[in-house]
C-alpha cells in the first residue's frame, strides 16, 4: 500500500483512495511579467486513507494530471525550476484548509509545452468521528521566485472522503469546525511564507503593516517587523546603468537601547552566468533614517562562503547591522543605496523611490545616529546569516521577454555581460 499508493499513513489508517477531478482554472502570472490571465482545466488526482481513526495524521498527494496554463512561447525552462504550492479544503466532520507543497523537480520544459508539476503533498489530523471530504482549491506554479497564481473559477467537486471514527469505532456526521492556525493557513498563501507578527497586525507596539511602514516601540516587545516595499533602483555597472526592482523588508530586534537591524531582499533568485569563486560576492546597504532621527546605518551581508558554478542558483543572505538611536521619537527605517562588490569591481544601486519598511519607538543614545549624513549610522555585524534572499527582478523589456539582472542587475554583468530571461511562474514573501 505505502509503495503503490505513494501516501505514508498511520498504521491505523484505512487503505488509500484516489479519485481524478478536473475543474476550470484561471492562472494569473505576476504583474511584471506583462502577461494577461490564462483559463484553462486543471486535472489531478487526490489520494487519502479511506479510513481513519480521530487523533490520526493523515498524508495526503495531489497529483497534476494537467496543469491550467502552459509554459509560454518566452524560453525553456530548465530541470528542477519549478515548484507548485496549494490549498485543499476539508470539509464535513471538520474544516480545516491543509497546505500542500511538491519539491521543486520537474524536467526541461520547452517554450509553449505542458507544465509538468510535481506530486504535493500534506497532512491532515483529523479531529470529530464522520465523514471528512477532500477538495483541491488554488494552487501556486513558482518558477524561479516568481508566482503564477491559479484558482478555481467555477465549483470544485469532492475529490476523496475519510470515514473517521471514534476510538471505540463508531462513526457520526456532525459537522464541527476545527481548524486551528497550524492546520488552517491563509488558502490565497503562499507556503513558506513568514507569517505577519504582532507589530503588523495592531500587536504591542502599533499597527504595521501600514503606509509608514511596520511599527515597534512600547511595552515589552523585542522583534519588530517590518513591511515589504517595493523599491525600484538604479545601478550603476562599470559597464553601464541598468534599471531593477526589489521587494525589501527590514526587521529589527532591540538590543538594549540600540537595534540589530536585517535586511531581506525578497525577489527572484537567478542561476549564476559563470562560475564564481568562493568569497568574491559582497553586498551591503545604508539603511536611511526618517522621523525623529537622522542619518544611515550600514548593514552587511557575508561573501559568498561556497564557489558557486555556473547555472546554479546566486543567493542574497540577509544583510545586518547594528542602529543607534539619536533621538527620542517615532523613528523610520528605509531601503537606501545597495552596494554589491565582486570580483574587484563596484555595482551602487540608488533607489529612485522608497517608502518606509519599519517604524520604531527610539530613546535617544550617546553618539547616536541622529543629524549625521550618510555613512553615518552605526555600522553593524558583517556575520549576518546566510538565508536566502534574492535578486531583483526587472521589468519585460521591449520584446516582451522578462529580464532579470543577478545580484540586482549588477553581478551578472560583472560576470560576462549574461542576461537572464525567465518565465513567470511575493511573490516572495
Amino acid at each position: 500500500m505505502l509503495g503503490g499508493a505513494g501516501v505514508l499513513l498511520t498504521v491505523a489508517a484505512g487503505p488509500a483512495q484516489a479519485a481524478e477531478v478536473s475543474y476550470a482554472t484561471r492562472c494569473v502570472p505576476p504583474p511584471a511579467s506583462g502577461l494577461g490571465p490564462v483559463d484553462g482545466t486543471t486535472k489531478v488526482e487526490i489520494t487519502a486513507p479511506a479510513t481513519a481513526k480521530v487523533g490520526e495524521e493523515v498524508e495526503v498527494v495531489w497529483k497534476f494530471l494537467q496543469a491550467a496554463s502552459k509554459n509560454p512561447d518566452l524560453i525553456d525552462l530548465p530541470a528542477n525550476s519549478v515548484q507548485p504550492s496549494g490549498t485543499l479544503k476539508a470539509a464535513g466532520a471538520q474544516t480545516a484548509a491543509v497546505a500542500m507543497q511538491g519539491p521543486r523537480e520537474n524536467p526541461a520544459i520547452p517554450k509553449g509545452g505542458a507544465m509538468v508539476l510535481s506530486d504535493m503533498k500534506g497532512k491532515l489530523k483529523l479531529t470529530a468521528p464522520g465523514q471528512v471530504t477532500l477538495t483541491p482549491d488554488a494552487y501556486d506554479i513558482n518558477v524561479m521566485s516568481t508566482d503564477t497564481k491559479c484558482a478555481p473559477t467555477g465549483a470544485v467537486q469532492t475529490a476523496a472522503t475519510i470515514d473517521v471514527t471514534a476510538g471505540d469505532g463508531t462513526s457520526t456526521s456532525t459537522p464541527t469546525s476545527t481548524s486551528s492556525p497550524s492546520e488552517s493557513p491563509d488558502p490565497t498563501g503562499t507556503p513558506g511564507t513568514p507569517s505577519a507578527s504582532a507589530s503588523e497586525s495592531g500587536g504591542s507596539g502599533g499597527s504595521g503593516g501600514s503606509d509608514t511602514g511596520g511599527t515597534g516601540g512600547g511595552g515589552g516587545q523585542t522583534d519588530f517587523t517590518g513591511k515589504e516595499v517595493q523599491v525600484p533602483y538604479a545601478c550603476k555597472t562599470p559597464i553601464g546603468d541598468k534599471n531593477a526592482t526589489s521587494p525589501v523588508q527590514i526587521n529589527a530586534k532591540k538590543n538594549g537601547g540600540s537595534f540589530d537591524l536585517t535586511v531581506r531582499f525578497g525577489a527572484s533568485v537567478m542561476d549564476s552566468p559563470a562560475d564564481i569563486p568562493k568569497g568574491s560576492v559582497k553586498p551591503s546597504m545604508e539603511v536611511v533614517l526618517g522621523g525623529a532621527d537622522k542619518g544611515t546605518v550600514r548593514v552587511e551581508g557575508p561573501v559568498n562562503d561556497e564557489a558557486i558554478k555556473s547555472g546554479d542558483p546566486i543567493e542574497i543572505p540577509d544583510l545586518t547591522g547594528t542602529y543607534k538611536p539619536g533621538a527620542s521619537g517615532r523613528s523610520t527605517l528605509s531601503p537606501g543605496v545597495l552596494t554589491v562588490e565582486a570580483l574587484g569591481t563596484t555595482t551602487t544601486c540608488t533607489p529612485t523611490k522608497s517608502e518606509a519598511s519599519l517604524t520604531l519607538d527610539t530613546a535617544e543614545q550617546a553618539s547616536g545616529a541622529s543629524g549625521g549624513s550618510a555613512g553615518s549610522g552605526t555600522s553593524g555585524g558583517s556575520g549576518g546569516s546566510s538565508t536566502s534572499g534574492g535578486l531583483a527582478a526587472t521589468g519585460a523589456e521591449d520584446d516582451g521577454t522578462l529580464k532579470a539582472l543577478g545580484l540586482v542587475a549588477g553581478t551578472a554583468v560583472l560576470l560576462g555581460g549574461a542576461v537572464f530571461a525567465f518565465m513567470p511562474g511575493r511573490r516572495m514573501r
